[in-house]
C-alpha cells in the first residue's frame, strides 16, 4: 500500500518479530514511532475526558483522497477504512487471521474452495443485517474495470477474477458467490496460503449495493450515506479538515468499545502537527519535524514501531513517455543509466544525517523483515550493492554512464524529481540532488500535494518521482506482483515478459522453497532493469500522548482504535 509520507524507522525495529504493537501500559518514559512530541504537564480538552466521553483525536498527517475500499490504495485512507470495516477475517498480534464477521469457515481437501459462515449478529450501523451478498458485491465491484480499482488485482487469486477485469471473461464466473445470506463460498484458481489475511484487507470490505449504485460519488462524503460495519460509523466529514467518527452501537463488539469519538485530521505541515499534540489539540500524529525525534523519546512522546516497507524513488519508463522530452525519454530508457542513478546514492548518510530516525539503508526492494522459504531464513538475504562501499558504487555509477555515451554525465538532460510536500521527502530529494550532481547528473525539484501527487504519478506526469510502499500481508508477493505488466499501482508501468511468467509461476508454486527461488528471480530482473530505486526500508514514527492507551499498530501500516482508550 502507498505511503504519503516519509517514515522514520528504528533500526531494530525490523530485526524484531513482526508483530502489532499496543500503547497498553505503555509509560511516560516509552518510545515508539511518532511525528511529534508533547510535554508531560499538557493537558486539552482531547485529552481530558471522563467516562461518559472518551474522545481521541489522530492526525494522518496528509489529505486523504478517498476513504472507498474499492478505490483508496494508500495508507492513510486505510487507516480510516480499518476502523470503519470488518472484513471476513481479522488479524492478530501476529498478523495471523482470525474470525472477524466469518466466525467460521470450511476449506476444501484441494485448498481451492474456502466456504465461510457469517457471524449472526453482524450488522451494519444502520442495523441492517451484513449479509454474504454485501462480500460478493463488494468484490465483483473491485473487479469491475468501470471502476478502475488500483487494486483489482489483489482479487486476482479468485477464479475468474483476471478475466473479467481485464475484460475477457464475465462477472458470473468471478469465483465468488453468496449461497444464502450467511454463506459466501470463494473459489481460487491456486492454493494461497495467505489468501485468509488477504480477506481483512482495506480493499476486501464488505459495501452495500443499494447505498453505493445509488450514490457512486456520494456515498463516502455523505455520513448518513457512508454505511459501515466496523466499530466506528461516520458522523461528520470536513473538506481537507477532518473526518469524525462515533462508536457504532449496532457494532457486535460494542461492548469493547471505548471510544465514543474518533476523529482523523489531516494537517500535513509537520511543525503545526507537532505544535497540535503539543497544546493537546491532536492525541496522536503521524508527522513530526525530524529534530524533534530524538526529543520526544527522551520525554516519552515519541513512539517507534515495526514498519514493513521500502522507501523508493520510481522512474518513469513506459508511462505516457510520449510527453517527456525526447532526450529524458531516451536516457530514463536506458538501464545503464538507471543503475547509475542508484549506484550513486548514499543511502548510508541519507539514514543517519538527513532522517536520522534510525532507518535501515535498502540493499534490496524486498525489505528485510519477511521470511524465506526455508524455516528461520529471510528473504532479504541478498544484497544487490554495497551499501558501504560508496567509492566503489561512484566507480561503477560513472562507468555505466560512459557506457550509456554520457561520460561524466555528458549530454544528460536536466531531470525532474518529484516529490509530494514534506519536509522529510524535500530533505532527501536535495540530498540526492547533490549526490547525483557528484557523478555529472542534474536534477531539479519540484513538490506537489499529496492527492495531486498521486494523480501525476498515476498518469505518467513524472520523470522521477518519491514512491514508498507497504506490505499488504507478511509475504515477498505483496511486494513484488504490484510490477507485473498492466497492475493499478505500476505507475512506471514496467513491463517485462519473464518478470511476469515468474511472478505468475510463484502464484501457483506451493513448495516454499521453489516458490521462494522464482521470486528470487523476480527480484533479479526488478533490480537489475531498476525502474524503481529502494533508498531505506520503513519504520513508524508517531507522537503519542502517553494518556493514549490500547491502539494497535499494525506494521503492514493499520491503525486500530477497536480497544483504545484516554487514560485519565
Amino acid at each position: 500500500m502507498k505511503t504519503g509520507k516519509i517514515k522514520k524507522l528504528c533500526a531494530l525495529a525490523l530485526a524484531l518479530a513482526l508483530g502489532v504493537t499496543s500503547l497498553v501500559g505503555c509509560g511516560s518514559n516509552e518510545t515508539g514511532d511518532s511525528s511529534t512530541e508533547t510535554e508531560n504537564n499538557q493537558t486539552s480538552s482531547t485529552t481530558e475526558t471522563t467516562e461518559s466521553e472518551q474522545e481521541l483525536v489522530y492526525n494522518l498527517g496528509a489529505e486523504t483522497k478517498t476513504i472507498d475500499p474499492a478505490l483508496n490504495n494508500a495508507v492513510d485512507g486505510s487507516i480510516i477504512i480499518a476502523n470503519a470495516f470488518e472484513g471476513l477475517m481479522k488479524l492478530d498480534e501476529n498478523q495471523k487471521a482470525i474470525p472477524g464477521i466469518a466466525e467460521s469457515y470450511d476449506v476444501s481437501e484441494d485448498n481451492l474452495v474456502y466456504t465461510f459462515h457469517l457471524r449472526s449478529d453482524a450488522k451494519w450501523s444502520d442495523g441492517e443485517q451484513v449479509k454474504a451478498g454485501d462480500f460478493e458485491y463488494a468484490w465483483k465491484r473491485v473487479l469491475n474495470p468501470d471502476t478502475a480499482a488500483d487494486y483489482a488485482f489483489q482479487l486476482y487469486y479468485l477464479v475468474g477474477a483476471e478475466e473479467y477485469n481485464t475484460g475477457s471473461g464475465s462477472v458470473d464466473e468471478v469465483g465468488v458467490k453468496a449461497l444464502d445470506d450467511e454463506t459466501l463460498e470463494v473459489t481460487l484458481k491456486n492454493p494461497t496460503t495467505y489468501f485468509l489475511e488477504l480477506t481483512a484487507f482495506p480493499t476486501l470490505m464488505p459495501v452495500r449495493e443499494d447505498i453505493v449504485s445509488a450514490n457512486p460519488d456520494a456515498w463516502t462524503q455523505e455520513p448518513e450515506l457512508y454505511v459501515s460495519n466496523g466499530p466506528f460509523t461516520l458522523k461528520e466529514y470536513n473538506m481537507k479538515d477532518s473526518y469524525v467518527f462515533v462508536k457504532n452501537e449496532n457494532y457486535y463488539g460494542k461492548d469493547n468499545v471505548k471510544l465514543d469519538t474518533l476523529k482523523f485530521r489531516m494537517i500535513e505541515d509537520e511543525v503545526s502537527a507537532y505544535a497540535s499534540v503539543k497544546n493537546g489539540e491532536v492525541d496522536m500524529s503521524e508527522n513530526l519535524p525530524t529534530a524533534e525525534i530524538q526529543p520526544g523519546q527522551e520525554e516519552g512522546y515519541v513512539e517507534i514501531y515495526p514498519y514493513l516497507g521500502t522507501y523508493f524513488y520510481a522512474i518513469n519508463v513506459n508511462n505516457n513517455t510520449d510527453k517527456l522530452p525526447e532526450d529524458v525519454q531516451k536516457a530514463l530508457s536506458d538501464k545503464r543509466v538507471r543503475q547509475a542513478l542508484s549506484l550513486a546514492i548514499d543511502r548510508t548518510t541519507i539514514v543517519e544525517n538527513v532522517t536520522m530516525g534510525g532507518q535501515i539503508p535498502a540493499y534490496s526492494y524486498v525489505p528485510e523483515g519477511i521470511p524465506g522459504g526455508e524455516e528461520g531464513t529471510e528473504f532479504a538475504d541478498k544484497k544487490y550493492w554495497d551499501v558501504d562501499d560508496m567509492d566503489g558504487n561512484i566507480e561503477k555509477a560513472k562507468a555505466l554512464l560512459e557506457e550509456a555515451g554520457y561520460p561524466n554525465g555528458e549530454g544528460l538532460p536536466t531531470f525532474e524529481l518529484l516529490y509530494n510536500t514534506n519536509e522529510g521527502n524535500k530533505l532527501i530529494a536535495e540530498s540526492i540532488q547533490q549526490m547525483w550532481a557528484a557523478i555529472g547528473v542534474n536534477v531539479e525539484l519540484a513538490n506537489q500535494e499529496w492527492a495531486v501527487f498521486q494523480d501525476s504519478r498515476k498518469n505518467g506526469n513524472f520523470q522521477i518521482a518519491r514512491h514508498g510502499w507497504i506490505g499488504d500481508y507478511v509475504d515477498p508477493m505483496t511486494f513484488l506482483d504490484m510490477w507485473m505488466t498492466g497492475l493499478g499501482n505500476n505507475d512506471p508501468k514496467f513491463s517485462n515478459e519473464e518478470y511476469d511468467s515468474l511472478i505468475t509461476q510463484a502464484m501457483a508454486e506451493t513448495d516454499s522453497v521453489k516458490r521462494s527461488e522464482i521470486l528470487r528471480q523476480a527480484e533479479d530482473i526488478l533490480m537489475d532493469e531498476m525502474p524503481i530505486i529502494p533508498i531505506y526500508y520503513y519504520t513508524q514514527v508517531k507522537a503519542v500522548n502517553p494518556k493514549v492507551k490500547g491502539v494497535v499498530v499494525s506494521p503492514l501500516g493499520q491503525v486500530y482504535f477497536e480497544n483504545a482508550y484516554i487514560e485519565e
